[in-house]
């Protein structure tokens, strides 16, 4: 698939986006269809097992919104808002490389991925209120319930721009990885969440996203519909053989 703003590799059931609109990888209403069509393909494509977001360029991830794209502003914000949703809620795991900073909308997109990796000189921030207007792309959301409410309105409310380990220190990341060594770092946990077996990561992830979003008891059913479609699975056959023979199992979702 060839995209005008976005670069695709796919190897060994990982596939890497490229955000590539430079200098600020930032996304327009064209950028939003791209991106769509991306996680179209990459949500049915089976033999994706682990999907890697990351910008082009050493500067940015994002930077969110495209300012000078403010005529189809109507049309993009409601756009991003449900797709990075749909991201939040993919059946398969995604990783956030961040490379540089993820400012505004790039925030909220690091933040719909499964894991955010983070460059240490990287910077992370939501700093719509000082434009006077409020994160529009989920944020308001994902970050109370990545770092809690208090610590979520003071990065809001304030626009605060922090650092990589200070983005650890209060959970916002799950890593910090030195210069030169972050997609290092990305793609060797992709390649063990690649080798995980793939029905039960998406049951996993199913009634994970079910909980959040709708809540408990509906997050349960799901767990309970992903216990009986796993259990029958080649792959929980797998998983037990290669338990008792005492050796590493291949999945193969099946």
């Amino acid at each position: 698939m060839e995209l005008q703003t976005l670069l695709f590799k796919k190897e060994n059931h990982i596939l890497v986006i490229t955000l590539n609109r430079p200098p600020a990888n930032s996304f327009n209403l064209a950028a939003i269809v791209d991106m769509e069509k991306a996680i179209d393909e990459a949500a049915m494509d089976n033999d994706v097992r682990v999907i890697v977001i990351t910008g082009a360029g050493s500067k940015g991830f994002s930077a969110g919104f495209d300012v000078s794209d403010s005529a189809n502003s109507a049309v993009t914000g409601p756009r991003g808002r449900a797709l990075w949703t749909r991201i939040d809620r993919l059946s398969k795991p995604t990783i956030a490389a961040i490379n540089g900073y993820a400012f505004g909308g790039g925030c909220e997109l690091a933040m719909a991925c499964t894991f955010r990796f983070m460059q240490e000189m990287a910077k992370i921030r939501l700093p719509e209120l000082n434009l006077g207007i409020i994160p529009g792309w989920g944020g308001t959301q994902r970050m109370p319930r990545i770092i809690g409410k208090s610590k979520a309105l003071d990065m809001i409310l304030f626009s605060k721009r922090i650092s990589a380990q200070e983005a650890m220190d209060i959970g916002l990341v799950d890593r910090v990885s030195k210069e030169n060594e972050l997609m290092n770092d990305v793609m060797e946990m992709a390649a063990i969440l690649a080798k995980r077996p793939p029905l039960a990561v998406r049951a996993v992830l199913n009634a994970v996203s079910a909980g959040l979003y709708e809540g408990f008891e509906e997050g349960n059913r799901l767990e309970a519909i992903g216990t009986e479609e796993v259990s029958g699975s080649l792959d929980a056959i797998e998983g037990f053989t290669a338990f008792m023979q005492k050796r590493e199992p291949d999945f193969n979702g099946l």
